[in-house]
């Protein structure tokens, strides 16, 4: 990566799938309790899916923070008990216990998914308040707060204001189910990509991976992709940004191809 640019990290949702082992992605006769080892040598970030239905004890982010290399980055959904809540203004105490156990991840922690389902009423007041009632900090580490918004009522101009004006960024989905907005607000970007296909062994086309492969490289040198859907008009060039690129769902057993293979296409281009 150029000093020009932000660091790039390609990654999966979770390590714990059958279908990975025998050779799909971890190699035969890998024991499972070597699994996040390997998988975190191979990618830059893993998004903890298990934390949406119980939170860890901290001693737990402790050991998985120890497998890991120095450099990854793991994101973590927060616990439906916060985001299912349809009154924002009383899950403060739930957020900060949340955050403060993860903090066990230490430089390991990336950004933290806030996700708001489709029939979550909140809209851009809400939010606005809610990111207010986080904190920015933890420990001295810095954090990186993402909402997910499913409802598409709640796009609307006025949430990219909010975002912006607590640095959080809004993922962007790459779904057909859900609202996919690329507007960047914060000076990191979040995709989850969902479009990943079985008969594929790195789950999408050669020439769509070229295609994430450029607009993470834009992404991380400040600018927009004005060729992916937008709310609002297509910002000038900004400092460089973190970007994170998942591979979530769909086709789930190509997911870690698709990754490793976005991740060698940043390598041939000088873009991670």
């Amino acid at each position: 990566m150029s000093a020009a640019a932000g660091s790039i990290r390609t990654g999966i949702g979770g390590w714990v799938f059958p279908a990975w082992r025998g050779g799909t992605f971890y190699p035969a006769g890998l024991p499972q309790r070597e699994e996040l080892a390997y998988a975190s040598q191979q990618l830059g970030c893993i998004e903890i899916n298990s934390t949406f239905y119980r939170a860890q004890k901290p001693a737990i982010y402790a050991q998985w923070r120890a497998q890991t290399p120095e450099g990854f980055r793991f994101s973590a959904k927060a616990p439906r008990t916060i985001t299912q809540t349809h009154d924002l203004t009383t899950v403060g105490e739930r957020a900060e216990r949340f955050i403060n156990g993860i903090s066990a991840l230490e430089d390991r922690l990336g950004p933290l998914i806030w996700q708001f389902g489709d029939s979550h009423p909140a809209g851009a007041a809400e939010f606005d308040r809610f990111l207010g009632m986080l904190p920015r900090k933890v420990d001295g580490h810095r954090l990186e707060h993402a909402l997910e918004v499913r409802n598409p009522a709640a796009w609307t101009p006025a949430l990219l204001t909010a975002a912006r004006a607590h640095g959080a960024a809004l993922v962007f989905s790459g779904s057909d189910e859900y609202p996919s907005f690329a507007d960047p607000t914060a000076d990191f970007i979040y995709a989850r990509l969902m479009h990943s296909r079985a008969n594929l062994r790195a789950g999408y086309p050669a020439r769509a991976l070229e295609q994430w492969c450029l607009r993470a490289m834009r992404w991380a040198r400040g600018e927009d992709n004005p060729d992916l859907p937008h709310l609002a008009a297509e910002l000038p060039a900004q400092p460089p940004r973190e970007v994170y690129v998942l591979f979530i769902g769909a086709a789930k057993q190509r997911n870690p191809g698709a990754a490793m293979a976005l991740r060698d296409q940043l390598q041939l281009l000088g873009g991670s």
